[in-house]
């Protein structure tokens, strides 16, 4: 249990569809900038645009951390610290934010819950058109009209359309986002190799291929998710035997 809501935790960290959406957008904003171009043709803009991936990538990762901590300690110190340890509804969860929030926990919890589903629409539906439209080759962006794209924003439709129903499904919504996050950690590991050995890759990189700091540490971080994917199947496996 432990090894797997580890996977789960990396899955949410290293998810597969942010190697979708991020690339994606990337391509959008060069798109829509008459001045920018693929770096591989325009080495003289890398500078730049790593400077501004790196403040991006950091001012998101130290605030997505910082709210994840703040879930994980309101959760420890209130649910778990009164026995409650598998949440099986959203009720359940606001219940957590009680102690600080009162009788406005399930307001406090509700915004947020609908926040975050709001958020994610866009970038989870998106990143499955996106992904989709690059292995078929489809037309593909967000500045096309519907009718340009019929396909692309087909599936954006159908995964808005597939969460919906879910809802109404009898499926237990947590349980459901913690395998979920299992799923995404074990299909990272593929998608990682392949961006590790594409990211060395001259006739893919031109002469803008990662620096040996980032392929070290690249490699590194797949290792430990291969590693804790490997373990938990392991001990999946043994547990079935005994």
């Amino acid at each position: 249990a432990y090894l797997t809501t580890m996977v789960a935790l990396f899955g949410t960290t290293i998810s597969p569809y942010l190697f979708f959406w991020q690339a994606s957008q990337e391509v959008e904003e060069i798109r829509a900038d008459p001045d920018a171009e693929p770096l591989r043709k325009a080495p003289e803009q890398v500078g730049r645009e790593l400077r501004r991936i790196r403040m991006d990538t950091t001012i998101g990762m130290a605030v997505s951390n910082i709210v994840a901590w703040f879930i994980m300690l309101t959760t420890a110190v209130t649910l778990h610290a009164h026995g409650l340890l598998e949440i099986q509804s959203s009720a359940q969860a606001a219940s957590a934010l009680k102690p600080i929030a009162g009788n406005l926990a399930f307001a406090l919890f509700s915004l947020g819950i609908i926040g975050t589903g709001l958020l994610a629409i866009p970038v989870l539906a998106g990143s499955a058109a996106y992904a989709m439209a690059g292995a078929f080759n489809w037309r593909n962006s967000l500045e096309l009209q519907p009718s340009a794209a019929r396909k692309f924003y087909g599936i954006i439709a159908a995964a808005t359309m597939g969460g919906v129903l879910i809802g109404f499904l009898p499926v237990d919504p947590m349980k459901a986002l913690y395998w979920s996050a299992v799923i995404n950690g074990v299909i990272a590991v593929p998608i990682m190799v392949v961006t590790m050995l594409l990211s060395t890759r001259k006739g893919v990189m031109g002469d803008v291929g990662i620096s040996r700091p980032i392929h070290v540490l690249g490699w590194a971080c797949t290792a430990v998710m291969a590693l804790a994917v490997v373990a938990m199947f392991a001990t999946m496996a043994h547990g079935g035997v005994s």
